[in-house]
């Protein structure tokens, strides 16, 4: 597979398609990442996280031409991973309720974000007390039936920039601003007025009752969404 300059490529796929054939995407890890799968309490967090590693690494195989077992995958110090001997390939993974999501693109640092929407809590209360006034203000001017929408738009897009800048929760989410409507972007920061200008956001949604979004520190020319149907789709 070929990943153009400034292009960014998102996968997703449902985890229960995928539980029948654990042992065969178990093959793909790592000593390493064998025995963190080990660690989950849950059983439905240790497929989630195989699928996750497993496909990381199949799909990254594939645009490298290389074995996806012998990839050699590291951590930064919020725990997000990049390839020791592919610095240049980018990568950001997230996953929830049954859904995993990847995006990969060349030279630039992405985050991925993707949430099930859930609609048992007050949105207004807790944005009220984490996002900036600029989303909180947005928020307010959300009908009521598109509240839950609207929020998990904003918290992807919030969280998907975190992810990207690779700095865990060491920022409050109030310091920066993210937009509401359909033409995602990030509308300021309180470290650099200039900021704003570096980055590029996108929403998408891959299933329903699913939010996701992207952020990309670069120029994306194209975003390209693909359902990954395991091994026998590439």
């Amino acid at each position: 597979m070929k990943l153009p300059e400034n292009e960014v490529h998102i996968w997703y796929f449902d985890v229960e398609e995928f539980e029948k054939d654990l042992d065969f995407y178990n093959n793909y890890l790592s000593t390493q990442e064998l025995l963190r799968s080990q660690r989950f309490k849950f059983e439905k967090d240790r497929i989630l996280n195989v699928l996750a590693r497993s496909s990381l690494r199949i799909l990254s195989g594939q645009y490298l031409g290389c074995e996806p077992e012998k990839i050699k995958i590291a951590y930064e110090e919020f725990d997000k991973p990049y390839l020791i001997d592919y610095p240049d390939f980018k990568f950001n993974v997230s996953h929830s309720g049954q859904y995993v999501a990847l995006a990969f693109v060349k030279y630039y640092t992405c985050g991925v974000d993707i949430e099930r929407i859930k609609n048992d809590f007050d949105v207004l209360e807790i944005a009220d007390n984490f996002f900036s006034p600029s989303e909180i203000e947005q928020l307010h001017n959300v009908s009521k039936n598109q509240l839950f929408i609207a929020f998990y738009r904003l918290w992807t897009r919030k969280e998907s920039f975190i992810k990207a800048k690779g700095s865990g929760l060491s920022f409050p989410l109030s310091s920066f601003s993210v937009s509401l409507d359909k033409n995602a972007h990030l509308l300021s920061t309180d470290w650099d007025s200039d900021e704003k200008e570096q980055w590029s956001m996108t929403s998408f949604e891959p299933a329903p009752g699913y939010q996701g979004a992207l952020s990309v520190q670069g120029t994306v020319k194209k975003v390209i969404r693909r359902t990954w149907k395991g091994v026998q789709d590439l």
